[in-house]
């Protein structure tokens, strides 16, 4: 009796994960990140707490969209975990409450009222998205939004992090209209538009920010010696994020059948890591840039037991 029960719960955890879309959510990790880096803000022990914040308020968008897409995931996607009957819409809805308030809390704790003048704007977007935005023409402009404000709450709303939030919403905006193909199939017009996005985002990630000597408190040699490891690295960060993101977005420009917009999708969607350690890299923060890669890292370790074909 004890080993069913142990079976039982180990597959409501597993249920819950796969709501929550759990090797996606570490792509959120790096936003605030990039958000504090570029505002030059310390991220001591307690604004590691932001990182978590946004994890906990992409999973709570995530379970509500399911909740809202039951109708037709029931057509589309029935192997997903309400349509199939293993968590209930009341379930997935309490997680998505839940995580949204936990998210709102933990971003309270870890920047204070600066972060959370930007987090309840945050959670408003991602309900907006889900309940309204998400099947108009509309829906990529509220995601990229998510994302931008994600970054934001790094910074506490500082301006100096608007341009790389800029670039994290302008990857989510192009990810996102291209996920539209995922079911019936995509264009080859919408192929084209998500390389350009692509495109224009890794020169972005090349050029934005950067490091200044009075920014560093160094010499004039050593401030350049910083700005050009910086340059390197932010170089190197959106090769990366390149290389992440062109190969399956080239083949939807080939054959955009459903099954290769899929691909391209998750790729997309993966690449959001290798990008934000462009922008970390870009201002010196070269350690921190390092870590992103190692957590890229690991989602390609978790996205690998995902079912192939699997709809993101």
């Amino acid at each position: 009796m004890g080993e069913v029960l142990g079976d039982r719960a180990v597959s409501a955890v597993s249920d819950v994960l796969e709501l929550v879309r759990a090797p996606a959510a570490l792509t959120v990790l790096g936003d605030t990140m990039v958000g504090a880096h570029a505002a030059a803000l310390p991220f001591g022990p307690r604004r590691w707490l932001l990182p978590v914040a946004s994890v906990f308020l992409y999973s709570g968008g995530m379970a509500m969209n399911d909740y809202a897409d039951r109708a037709l995931d029931a057509l589309e996607r029935p192997e997903r975990p309400i349509p199939s009957g293993r968590i209930s819409p009341r379930q997935a809805l309490a997680v998505a409450g839940g995580c949204l308030v936990a998210g709102l809390g933990l971003a309270a704790a870890g920047g204070g009222r600066r972060a959370l003048t930007v987090a309840v704007p945050l959670a408003g977007a991602i309900c907006l998205y889900n309940l309204a935005a998400k099947s108009t023409a509309a829906g990529p402009l509220s995601m990229a939004a998510c994302r931008g404000l994600d970054v934001l709450l790094g910074a506490g709303g500082a301006y100096a992090a608007l341009p790389s939030a800029g670039l994290i919403a302008l990857h989510t905006a192009g990810i996102t209209a291209q996920s539209s193909g995922e079911v019936h199939g995509g264009t080859t017009w919408a192929a084209r538009v998500s390389i350009g996005v692509t495109v224009l985002t890794a020169l972005g990630a090349a050029l934005v920010g950067g490091i200044s000597t009075a920014a560093t408190g160094r010499s004039a040699a050593a401030g350049r010696r910083s700005g050009t490891m910086a340059a390197v690295g932010g170089t190197i960060g959106a090769a990366a994020y390149l290389a992440a993101t062109l190969p399956s977005q080239l083949t939807t420009l080939a054959e955009p059948s459903a099954a290769n917009v899929r691909t391209a999708t998750r790729a997309g969607i993966g690449a959001m890591i290798p990008l934000q350690a462009a922008l970390v890299a870009r201002t010196g923060a070269l350690a921190p840039a390092a870590a992103l890669a190692v957590v890229d890292q690991a989602r390609r370790a978790l996205s690998a037991r995902r079912t192939a074909g699997d709809l993101t």
